[in-house]
């Protein structure tokens, strides 16, 4: 078997300066400017963000449930205080704050286009 690493997260965005601000100021990721396009470091992983080709045919993103990558899931501390502090942020949220199984809390939140970001929160208190 191969040993394997995460390396990218590969994104696609009509504004990726509106993207990775919006992941930095969401999500606390770092900015990181490349050539041809912008990076955000975020929680040790790198997200890629390059923009649409302008007059290459796109397809726009599926509409949710569908089949392929459904979201990417970061993990916080303090599930309901980064959840108050976000909706402060005007962010919209498709599943509030829930526990899913003892020890496990978890809500989504809609990034740009339409992306969908898990918050994860595991703690005992949850138990």
């Amino acid at each position: 078997m191969p040993v394997v690493t995460w390396d990218h997260v590969h994104l696609r965005s009509p504004d990726p300066e509106a993207t990775a601000a919006w992941l930095r100021d969401v999500l606390g990721g770092e900015i990181v400017r490349g050539p041809a396009r912008i990076d955000v470091k975020l929680g040790g992983a790198n997200i890629f963000i390059a923009p649409l080709e302008p007059g290459k045919p796109m397809n726009p993103p599926p509409p949710h449930p569908h089949q392929g990558l459904d979201h990417f899931g970061v993990t916080v501390k303090d599930i309901d205080a980064v959840a108050a502090e976000m909706k402060a942020k005007g962010v919209e949220f498709t599943r509030e704050p829930t526990t899913i199984r003892p020890g496990v809390r978890v809500c989504f939140i809609r990034g740009p286009e339409g992306i969908s970001v898990e918050l994860l929160e595991r703690d005992k208190k949850y138990a």
